[in-house]
């Protein structure tokens, strides 16, 4: 069976795109990352599209990405700024966390800090590593600031990461109030007052969007993705698909591919 492309990374790497690219655009297909991709751009222009949302690139946009979302990119050549990719182990701090809950931002004052990143790592004198995690919550800081909605609290964070790395086993409120060890009320009325939804809601919106990433960006017959997100009925799957997207998984690939 098919898995979506996964590109992987060591610790910490950051490029200059103007460098990196040559003048040339740079076009990558639907794939996913193990690691956080941050692209903060001075000069833009293109689209980019992560998770089926779809984004014209600016000037001053700052995209982020977390492990496990999907992306398909056109940058046009004449853009600058910094590519920085690294694994959550290498800056594992609650700002990171509360910062990737939006994948894209506006901030003008970005590249500096980024220039500072480079120097660092291209001449990695004694404690570069402590410097730019240094950097980066500044960044970060930077950014939580101009968010569009303030980052949830970390028991809806704790949750939502729970939801996606166990989506194909638990699909049930219970399961997850029992490994967060709260009642299924006390969780709804945490994603209610933070997000307006439901626990199941949220659950449910998150099987689709895995059932979408894997429609689009693999070949995998439609009772393999089922298997994979865990339903042994496959009619079950494509029912649910359907109530919650208005089409079957197929119509859904033909359309949108």
């Amino acid at each position: 069976m098919q898995q979506i492309p996964i590109r992987t990374n060591i610790s910490f790497s950051i490029r200059d795109i103007h460098d990196y690219m040559s003048g040339k655009d740079m076009v990558q297909s639907l794939h996913r990352h193990d690691f956080y991709y941050l692209l903060i751009l001075e000069k833009g222009a293109g689209t980019h599209s992560i998770d089926f949302r779809e984004y014209t690139i600016s000037d001053h946009a700052v995209f982020l990405l977390r492990p496990g979302q999907v992306h398909a990119i056109h940058l046009h050549g004449s853009s600058t700024g910094y590519l920085i990719q690294f694994n959550q182990s290498f800056d594992p701090s609650p700002l990171l966390r509360s910062t990737a809950q939006q994948n894209y931002y506006q901030l003008n004052k970005a590249t500096p800090l980024c220039a500072q990143m480079l120097e660092e790592f291209t001449h990695q004198q004694d404690q570069y590593e402590d410097v730019i995690r240094s950097l980066l919550h500044i960044l970060f800081i930077q950014l939580i600031r101009v968010q569009e909605t303030p980052a949830g609290n970390d028991q809806l964070q704790t949750l939502q990461d729970l939801i996606a790395a166990n989506i194909s086993q638990y699909k049930q409120v219970a399961d997850y109030a029992a490994l967060m060890h709260l009642s299924p009320y006390q969780l709804n009325a945490i994603t209610k007052s933070a997000l307006g939804k439901t626990c199941s809601t949220l659950i449910n919106e998150h099987i689709l969007l895995e059932a979408k990433r894997q429609l689009l960006a693999t070949t995998n017959f439609v009772n393999e993705i089922a298997w994979q997100l865990g339903y042994e009925d496959v009619s079950y799957f494509i029912r649910f698909f359907k109530k919650h997207s208005g089409l079957s998984p197929e119509a859904f690939r033909q359309n949108f591919k």
